[in-house]
């Protein structure tokens, strides 16, 4: 068996880091948890069983659509997946849950965990009932906005747009830019359109009250939530700011798409060559 030269060796390395590259490139991760609440009041055993059941079944409708709510035995619960995710993402998301759960607040009566692209919550039967429009939690960011850009009268009009396109929507989920900002809400599937852009106006309050002029935040409520990123000096291939909606999301996801496959085509030079390095030197397998 010959040895690699070490010009054929550092070809092989190269290789190696290509493939970790990629399997980065190929990987969105939704599961990162954004917050977690749980309850003080610990389960009693058969409704622990109870729980084991619902999870299972909520987990398994998650592959099939983004939003499902139901009740086994004493305890009730439902998840639901960002607007943009596919049912695929959406399984992969929710089915991260039920060992969170176990992990960030044990065996309790009531549970809310979001992650970066779903969440599922559940709770016994009878237990205190919030509001719809109860502050969940927030996250702002750092930066601040400098006030020569007139950006609360470009965030009010992005808001707008949020409140107009759940509404009228069908999926009670909007995202869409306006001038360098974009913006997303989305609210529960069992909402009606105009409880939906209710909720979705308090969230705005909301972030205006807690985040005043950052260049970021994000805002959840019991059946809703909302986010919204500015960009002062634009982004270089950013959607039209027209105000009539776009979906930063879908371009994102298309220009990892293509670099995806622009990647996969030279992985598979690489390795024709790695092949073909390989059996000249007498190896005919990759260990």
């Amino acid at each position: 068996m010959g040895i690699l030269t070490p010009k054929q060796t550092l070809s092989f390395l190269i290789l190696l880091n290509l493939l970790n590259l990629s399997s980065l490139v190929f990987t969105a991760d939704n599961t990162n948890v954004v917050y977690k609440g749980c309850s003080q009041q610990k389960l009693q055993q058969q409704s622990s069983q109870n729980l084991q059941s619902l999870l299972s079944s909520l987990v398994s409708a998650s592959g099939q659509k983004t939003f499902a709510a139901t009740t086994t035995g004493d305890v009730t619960g439902a998840y639901q997946c960002r607007g943009d995710l596919s049912t695929s993402d959406c399984y992969l998301c929710v089915s991260k849950i039920p060992s969170k759960i176990s992990k960030l607040c044990g065996n309790v009566a009531a549970v809310r965990i979001q992650l970066s692209g779903c969440y599922l919550r559940y709770e016994v039967v009878g237990f205190k009932q919030v509001p719809m429009t109860q502050f969940l939690y927030k996250v702002c960011g750092s930066r601040k906005v400098d006030d020569g850009v007139g950006f609360e009268a470009k965030r009010d009009s992005a808001f707008g747009m949020v409140e107009s396109g759940v509404k009228s929507g069908g999926s009670l989920f909007y995202t869409g830019s306006y001038m360098s900002l974009y913006v997303l809400g989305q609210c529960e599937g069992s909402l009606g359109n105009n409880d939906c852009s209710d909720c979705v106006k308090s969230a705005q309050e909301q972030a205006k009250l807690e985040c005043g002029d950052s260049t970021s935040a994000q805002i959840y409520l019991y059946s809703c939530f909302i986010s919204y990123s500015f960009y002062p000096n634009g982004v270089s291939g950013s959607p039209s700011s027209s105000g009539s909606g776009g979906n930063p999301h879908t371009e994102r996801t298309v220009a990892l798409a293509v670099g995806g496959v622009a990647g996969f085509g030279f992985l598979i030079v690489c390795l024709m060559f790695l092949k073909s390095v390989l059996k000249k030197r007498g190896i005919k397998k990759i260990p």
